[in-house]
């Protein structure tokens, strides 16, 4: 087989995602080094400062979270620079991203709930608000570990005066985007000589059949939750196997033939969200990752992620569970 006859099949599912993928890596790497270039910081933290504060983290840790609102590459990329640059520690670092745990739900939510309101009607509130409880969760429960495990950042450093003495200076628009750029091109060079290795890597992975393997091993064994019906088998196997959707949809389908309730439904589906979980951070989390982090550092943050996103899960599933007895 010709190369020729080779590029029209691994155009859609290789080429052109891993060209997306190092496209909007790009832009976030970007519009985080304008900020910086721009000392825009402070600025972008007001809206988490309340928080900020009470949790000791940085103006870098709230403009990040501040940016997840809008693009999860950009406030990753913050916390990045920050990081190589040595004015956040790994501790922080970490913290720093679980705590946009919040604003990384928000920026999905529409979507989220607009797929699954028309499939499931009324169980889709019931497990948007379960998840968004999780979500919120996660982020109080960082803010007051990070006031414990953080220094008072009221306590003012060498390093901190350092840094707030450079806020006062001025640059236009030509010298940050000659700053940016320059700083651009010395990173993308790394984020490619990571992220494409990495993404070719889990495409083989995933078209050797890896992921599938995974992924229906971890469907077959269900017997330890007992309490699941037969029809919400269905649902969770399609949710782990296929996507988000194929389960949505045989959910809607017995919710409409009134085969299962409502609580069948969320259960069947919370399952499913935190059984998926894993296989899908490696699969599409890892090499976005990969290519903003240190590979062993993307590692750790997702697994901090998966741990912290499943436990939260499971407590909002449990106590739904329990009250709906």
């Amino acid at each position: 087989m010709q190369f020729a006859d080779i590029l029209p099949q691994l155009w859609p599912s290789l080429i052109w995602p891993l060209i997306r993928l190092i496209f909007f890596i790009s832009v976030g790497l970007l519009v985080a080094n304008f900020i910086e270039s721009f000392n825009w910081t402070s600025k972008i933290a007001t809206l988490a400062r309340p928080l900020i504060r009470f949790g000791n983290l940085s103006e870098t840790a709230g403009a990040s979270f501040s940016m997840a609102l809008f693009s999860g590459v950009s406030a990753n990329t913050m916390l990045s620079e920050a990081y190589e640059k040595k004015t956040i520690l790994k501790k922080e670092l970490i913290l720093s991203n679980l705590f946009n745990s919040l604003p990384t739900y928000f920026l999905h939510l529409p979507t989220v709930f607009f797929i699954t309101a028309p499939l499931i009607k009324g169980a889709a509130i019931i497990y948007v608000a379960l998840t968004f409880g999780a979500a919120i969760f996660r982020t109080v429960t960082i803010v007051v570990l990070s006031r414990f495990l953080l220094p008072d950042t009221e306590r003012s450093t060498p390093q901190q005066e350092e840094i707030e003495g450079t806020k006062s200076t001025t640059i236009d628009w030509k010298g940050a985007f000659t700053k940016s750029w320059k700083r651009f091109k010395k990173r993308i060079r790394k984020i490619i000589r990571y992220t494409v290795p990495t993404y070719i890597l889990v495409f083989l992975m995933h078209r050797v059949g890896l992921f599938d393997v995974l992924e229906k091993g971890m469907a077959d064994y269900l017997s330890f939750l007992p309490w699941l019906t037969p029809q919400s088998m269905g649902i969770i196997t399609l949710h782990i196997a296929a996507e988000f959707t194929a389960g949505l949809a045989v959910a809607g389908a017995l919710l409409q033939e009134g085969s299962m309730s409502y609580r069948e439904v969320v259960l069947a589906l919370l399952v499913g969200n935190v059984l998926s979980s894993p296989v899908r951070a490696i699969r599409h989390q890892f090499p976005y990752y990969a290519g903003i982090f240190q590979p062993k550092m993307a590692a750790e943050l997702i697994i901090y992620n998966q741990l912290f996103r499943v436990g939260s899960l499971v407590l909002m599933g449990w106590i739904y569970f329990l009250a709906t007895l």
